[in-house]
């Protein structure tokens, strides 16, 4: 891969909210993982003082955020790509769904932007869609939930 090439890449990462890119191309593979500076502190601090003591309330307060999409009934459909999510095809356009619409398994849900490619995402169940818990435009990582269907 040319170094202008790989120069460009890295500025896109450092500027953006993707914190991880893979390319393989036909003359070898690169991997750019933007560094967070906030994890090499956090751990660094935490686990010499006590661990045993450091782990018991983080997983507590963890417990009810974690435990409160858990709680809601149904299937959750994750995000399987981190980008930009949008509700329809186009700006002024018709939202893929709304709450309350009754969608079959591969029907489009909606678009996740990622490297200016648009990816459509389909329910990878059927269902009615109880709640949507991305707005549009907002940010969206890997595994992330979108939907909630009934």
């Amino acid at each position: 891969m040319d170094l202008r090439k790989l120069k460009t890449l890295i500025d896109l990462v450092s500027e953006s909210n993707i914190s991880e890119l893979e390319i393989t191309e036909a003359e070898g593979k690169v991997r750019i993982v933007k560094a967070d500076p906030q994890r090499p502190v956090q751990p660094a601090v935490a686990a010499p003082a006590a661990p045993a003591a450091e782990a018991a309330p983080p997983a507590a307060v963890a417990a009810p955020a974690i435990a409160e999409p858990e709680a809601e009934k149904g299937h959750t459909v994750t995000s399987p790509m981190v980008g930009t999510f949008y509700r329809s095809a186009s700006p002024g356009a018709k939202p893929f769904v709304e709450v309350g619409d009754a969608i079959k398994e591969g029907e489009p849900i909606c678009i996740i932007e990622a490297m200016k490619i648009m990816n459509e995402i389909e329910a990878d169940k059927s269902g009615t869609v109880v709640r949507i818990l991305c707005e549009n435009g907002q940010a969206v990582e890997f595994g992330q939930p979108l939907f909630i269907l009934e």
